[in-house]
């Protein structure tokens, strides 16, 4: 659905408030089907966005994995070997 949000579940360090905030802006921009909400809307835009990043993170919180911390750099690395390979990105 929304390609720019990433998984933000086991990652050590742990998803900052920042990418929390980013992922659920994002959301939002989704389902509002805009970037920039009007004035009218401007209020209920932010009220949206504040409240998806606070359950987002009390799910983040609560999600158990038996799985080991993924890592930022090496899964960033493997994402752009994937563009490259799809044809996406280029290398250079």
């Amino acid at each position: 659905m929304c390609r720019n949000i990433h998984t933000l579940h086991n990652f050590e360090p742990a998803a900052t408030d920042e990418e929390v905030h980013a992922a659920a802006l994002q959301y939002v921009r989704k389902i509002a089907g805009t970037s920039k909400p009007s004035q009218a809307n401007q209020e209920a835009f932010d009220k949206a966005v504040h409240e998806i990043a606070h359950i987002t993170q009390h799910l983040l919180d609560d999600l158990v994995t038996n799985a080991p911390p993924k890592n930022r750099e090496e899964e960033a690395a493997k994402a752009r070997a994937r563009a490259v390979a799809s044809g996406r990105y280029s290398a250079a």
